[in-house]
């Protein structure tokens, strides 16, 4: 058989907008082609979220995919294979099943609905969708087609030692005498994630002897990022076809070819964070309706880094850069940013914000009893001055503000509310700042684009003289790792303890990482690259008194 795989990028909502896409891409791949493979709840986009709630949204998709269905009448021979929200015509449940949609010549030849229903980190689908009645294969072109979506696959037992649910729906399927698997997935990236993604697929295909063809989204959604990377194994769990990460890919694949060893590669890793971010700003923009990015410029790399990946996403004619010197801010710091705007080619300009400063000060000096020392509450002022002006320009040229705090700030509150937190898309904040100098070896690989000096710096808030981070974070390299056992791992503070870290830097990393879940419930949505990112994945209570 003959199936093509359509690796693409739906816009939530736009049922119309994704239902042509479907059109020409069986317009153009119906030759040759006897069945065309869409991504889970293509139709509508994934996640469509608590669109999934409303009645006239559920009609609109049903009336799509009637029209879907007198489409097909145009290509005898070529099925269609996509994923839809289907009623499941009982009052009594959640009333809809994330379903699989096989059509053919003006009928649909099965629903098929996904069985495993994911609650854990970034999912939440019981709260819209039934797990599936029953689990069938269909014969189809002389095949019989085990169908399944996206968690159908991740109950592997051989590469899970926990395993979620009471049954693999693969092993179902293989059983009931299909002859080939096919997947289709909605699997959003986390560095890695590819690699398991791939050695899963491999496992079904091999464990069972039957070829496997696993179509995934790609593109960025909100928060989260779908990097494709769709693949297709032969019986021996060999790839047939890997295709490439974070594009659009559309390609037939031949599924009684023999696979090719050593065709798949992991895509490196740093590579691919940066490619990520590069296509999360860009969906993030254009599906909100925005073209250019303005963006503060420190001097610093984490706003060097977001520069860098803002000119790569949306062009450097689209990104404005603006270095807001105060009266603590060296002035390597503005000549650092002036080089990084050259070397990217973006627009650049200079806001002093000391004149806007005194007059806060001059203003709150009796309210605020004003002395000598430049306390937090001054540092922050300058910090919200700043983010002041980013969205101003904002409001006047229509500019996202793409805020530049890393995730090693955002998890102990080294950033201020409405000051370095403005903006409308958080790029790195799921970045620790150990990967933020890991990425930047990546920008400059082959030529300096951000400039060493500010590599090399020490790194500044430069809210007060003479000012490091370090004087108030452990080192990031401990901090990080700290970080990472607490939040990606859910290590307790006990845990931790006995990897032999300082017991006080443990306590108050800790510690700093609850009280300040409100301040990270306001900040702009971040997009997620590791295993455990804040906001969509992560949910903890802001008014609560717990034992970490």
């Amino acid at each position: 058989m003959k199936v093509t795989l359509a690796q693409l990028d739906p816009i939530v909502g736009d049922i119309e907008g994704n239902l042509r896409r479907i059109g020409d891409i069986l317009s153009q791949f119906n030759k040759g082609s006897d069945l065309i493979v869409f991504p889970e709840l293509f139709l509508v986009g994934y996640p469509p979220r608590d669109l999934l709630e409303k009645p006239r949204f559920i009609e609109k998709a049903q009336m799509a995919v009637q029209e879907l269905i007198n489409i097909s009448t145009k290509y005898s021979q070529t099925g269609v294979l996509l994923g839809v929200p289907m009623p499941t015509g009982k009052n009594t449940g959640k009333e809809l099943y994330n379903s699989a949609l096989l059509i053919h010549q003006g009928k649909i030849l099965i629903e098929q609905s996904k069985s495993l229903l994911p609650t854990y980190d970034v999912f939440d689908e019981t709260r819209y969708f039934d797990p599936a009645p029953e689990i069938r294969v269909i014969p189809f072109k002389h095949q019989l087609l085990g169908i399944s979506i996206c968690e159908d696959a991740w109950n592997e037992p051989e590469l899970w030692p926990r395993r979620f649910y009471p049954f693999d729906p693969i092993e179902v399927l293989a059983k009931k005498g299909a002859t080939i698997f096919i997947n289709i997935s909605a699997s959003p990236f986390y560095m890695g994630k590819e690699e398991i993604r791939y050695r899963l697929i491999q496992s079904h295909a091999k464990r069972h002897g039957i070829p496997f063809a696993y179509v995934n989204q790609v593109g960025g959604n909100d928060e989260l990022i779908f990097d494709g990377r769709s693949i297709c194994i032969d019986r021996e769990g060999e790839p047939i076809e890997i295709f490439p990460s974070f594009k659009e890919h559309v390609k037939t694949v031949d599924m009684s070819a023999l696979g090719k060893p050593g065709l798949y590669v992991p895509q490196d890793k740093i590579e691919s964070i940066y490619e990520a971010l590069i296509l999360g700003i860009g969906d993030y923009m254009r599906k909100c309706g925005f073209s250019k990015a303005v963006i503060g410029l420190s001097g610093g790399i984490d706003s060097a880094v977001t520069c860098c990946l803002a000119k790569e996403a949306i062009g450097s004619e689209n990104v404005l850069g603006v270095s807001m010197p105060s009266p603590y801010s060296s002035k390597e710091s503005t000549e650092y940013a002036r080089r990084l705007a050259e070397n990217l080619g973006i627009q650049f300009k200079v806001i002093t914000i000391s004149p806007t400063y005194y007059s806060y000060i001059q203003s709150l000096r009796e309210h605020l009893q004003v002395g000598e020392d430049v306390d937090i509450t001054l540092q922050n002022i300058q910090a919200r001055i700043r983010g002041n002006i980013l969205m101003a320009l904002s409001n006047k040229f229509g500019y996202l503000v793409l805020s530049t705090g890393n995730k090693s700030e955002l998890a102990v509150g080294y950033c201020t509310l409405y000051g370095d937190m403005t903006g409308g898309l958080a790029v790195i904040s799921d970045v620790p700042k150990t990967m933020i100098y890991e990425l930047v070896r990546y920008i400059n690989r082959k030529s300096e684009v951000i400039p060493k000096e500010i590599i090399e710096r020490s790194p500044s808030a430069e809210l007060k003289p003479n000012q490091l981070d370090q004087d108030t974070l452990p080192p990031y390299n401990i901090l990080d790792r700290i970080l990472y056992y607490y939040i990606e791992e859910g290590y307790s503070m006990k845990e931790i303890l006995e990897l032999n870290f300082d017991p006080e830097m443990v306590k108050w990393v800790i510690r700093s990482v609850n009280r300040n879940e409100y301040k990270r419930r306001q900040s702009p949505p971040g997009l997620k690259v590791t295993t455990k990112a804040f906001g969509v994945g992560r949910r903890m209570p802001i008014a609560a008194r717990y034992d970490s």
